[in-house]
């Protein structure tokens, strides 16, 4: 345990440095030669950097020794269970729990509610974006279970993105649109991409990589639709009043 943690503490730290040295140099040299920012300032937001760096560290250990090996151990025993009705539910319900402890997700619902000045209330916004991820997460268990091709998913919900998309309220469409990258946040990328790995593997006659992989591209859609389905249902509330 000891030697593992060593290992993914080196892997994680050079990771820290390659993502979080460019900006800091970035932001060394506007201070230099343009912002010109007090000297407490430059001070609090190198310590806010580091304090950052240290929190992405341990989380990227976590995650390494902890969420993959998680993810990958529950989908391959719900495979083995011969139990798709369960699979499929089970997937949702941790699809939902995935994203509504995703930190990206959060940070978009209280922009959102800040932005509109409450009248989008964040858990509006973070219910629709964690039902729409439990609802695809289902749907990317039953396309490893049953072998449908990624593309007859992705290409109908796309389709229908945009078809919202001409319907859709214009503040609707652009939270959506955000909704769906901060959906796909180190949670989604990590324990529910290992639990698709997991179930892919466990099935036997399935390419890992062809069956496994792609789930993250159904959770970036789904935010998107029922986000949009959100604006929807606001708009005809106001309707009727």
């Amino acid at each position: 345990m000891n030697e593992t943690l060593l290992v993914e503490g080196r892997a994680a730290f050079a990771n820290v440095v390659e993502a979080v040295g460019p900006l800091v140099a970035a932001f060394l040299a506007f201070q230099f030669f343009w912002l010109k920012l007090p000297r407490k300032e430059v001070v609090d937001v190198l310590i806010g950097t580091a304090m950052a760096s240290v929190g992405l560290l341990l989380f990227l250990v976590g995650m390494e020794i902890g969420f993959l090996p998680f993810g990958r151990a529950i989908g391959t025993s719900f495979g083995a269970l011969n139990q798709p009705v369960f699979f499929v539910v089970a997937g949702a319900v941790l699809g939902f729990l995935t994203a509504w402890g995703e930190p990206a997700v959060r940070v978009l619902a209280d922009q959102v509610e800040e932005a509109s000045n409450g009248s989008i209330h964040k858990s509006m916004v973070l219910s629709a974006i964690c039902i729409g991820v439990a609802l695809c997460v289902g749907l990317g268990i039953v396309r490893i279970l049953v072998g449908i091709p990624l593309l007859y998913l992705l290409a109908p919900g796309y389709l229908l993105v945009i078809a919202m998309m001409w319907r859709s309220d214009q503040e609707f469409v652009a939270i959506a649109v955000d909704a769906g990258g901060v959906a796909t946040g180190p949670l989604a990328n990590t324990f529910l991409l290992a639990l698709a790995m997991g179930a892919s593997v466990s099935m036997g006659d399935q390419d890992p990589i062809a069956h496994g992989l792609g789930l993250v591209a159904l959770i970036s859609l789904a935010p998107i639709i029922s986000v949009m389905t959100l604006g929807f249902l606001v708009r005809g509330t106001k309707d009727r009043e």
